[in-house]
């Protein structure tokens, strides 16, 4: 089972306008990309996704370009055990890439309507055939993947500190919405587009449930509307919960959430760290630093 949800983006092109397929489904060695890593070629020349470093890219679309006027399903491999001896792997691995021809755009809409409702995707591809279908199937012939949904960010907080957090983890690629006060709607006209939702007063503010694929992160300030807000947070799902502050601001509001009522394995859930790098006074280091850390939580296991 394979957990990867950037296939969306590649099974998007496709579904919208059909195309060529192409997954890693099998790798001997080492890899720059995941077994069961997609890579678009759409009808008219466009590419989402890569399967290496860049090395193999243009060889597989012009076996795709062929595959797409043939119509056959197309099992190339590359790398070590390769025919194509002059395209080198500089991991030193093999993979072998399975091209699939204009797959099912009715199953490629299934798919992507599970990841839109935030549900995971179990689909199965058959190794000789290309069949893609949303179910799971345990058979060798098949590569059964699991699309989780995309990442997602709430930021909540105010200045520049979560404006540059936001903006970076969506120049990422990434779901962000900054929740914040009127005032964050003027700073950020003079910096680039990104989602906001307005918060009148964080005091009275009702927190929309996150899913497990949603991270959590408070920027503040004044931290006396924290605990108010974690108190919603910290029940649910969410794999990433974190606030930041001093070390006597975080002290204050365990305190703090303690006092409410919070039990103490909900108090657990809010992250020890705020951060990959200690003691961050510039924003843009904060926001590289924060990113980094829920990127590397996402990456654990129970993910």
């Amino acid at each position: 089972m394979i957990e990867y949800a950037s296939n969306r983006v590649p099974l998007k092109l496709l579904a919208e306008r059909g195309g060529c397929l192409a997954a890693i489904v099998a790798i001997e060695g080492t890899s720059y990309r995941n077994l069961g890593t997609m890579m678009a070629f759409g009808p008219d020349g466009q590419r989402v996704g890569s399967l290496s470093s860049g090395c193999i890219e243009d060889d597989i679309a012009d076996h795709a370009r062929a595959a797409l006027i043939s119509g056959k399903t197309v099992s190339l491999r590359y790398g070590a055990g390769s025919p194509f001896f002059d395209l080198k792997l500089p991991c030193g691995g093999g993979l072998q890439v399975l091209l699939v021809p204009n797959p099912d755009r009715s199953i490629l809409a299934a798919i992507l309507a599970r990841g839109d409702a935030r549900q995971d995707a179990v689909i199965s591809l058959g190794l000789v055939t290309g069949e893609l279908s949303l179910s799971e199937c345990l058979d060798p012939g098949h590569l059964q993947i699991t699309l989780q949904p995309e990442l997602r960010f709430w930021v909540y907080g105010h200045g520049i500190e979560a404006m540059a957090f936001a903006l970076m983890a969506q120049a990422a690629g990434y779901d962000v919405t900054l929740f914040g006060q009127q005032s964050l709607q003027s700073d950020l006209s003079r910096i680039g587009p990104l989602p906001i939702e307005t918060v009148t007063s964080f005091r009275s503010h009702i927190c929309p449930t996150p899913d497990r694929r949603t991270a959590v992160t408070l920027f503040f300030h004044d931290h006396e509307n924290e605990a108010r807000i974690l108190q919603q947070f910290l029940p649910t799902d969410a794999f990433f919960i974190g606030a930041q502050g001093s070390l006597h601001a975080r002290h204050r509001l365990l305190e703090e959430l303690s006092i409410a009522g919070v039990t103490a394995a909900h108090i657990a859930r809010l992250s020890p760290t705020f951060g990959l790098l200690p003691s961050c006074r510039d924003p843009r280091t904060l926001a590289v630093s924060v990113l980094a850390h829920v990127l590397a939580v996402a990456a654990e296991p129970h993910q």
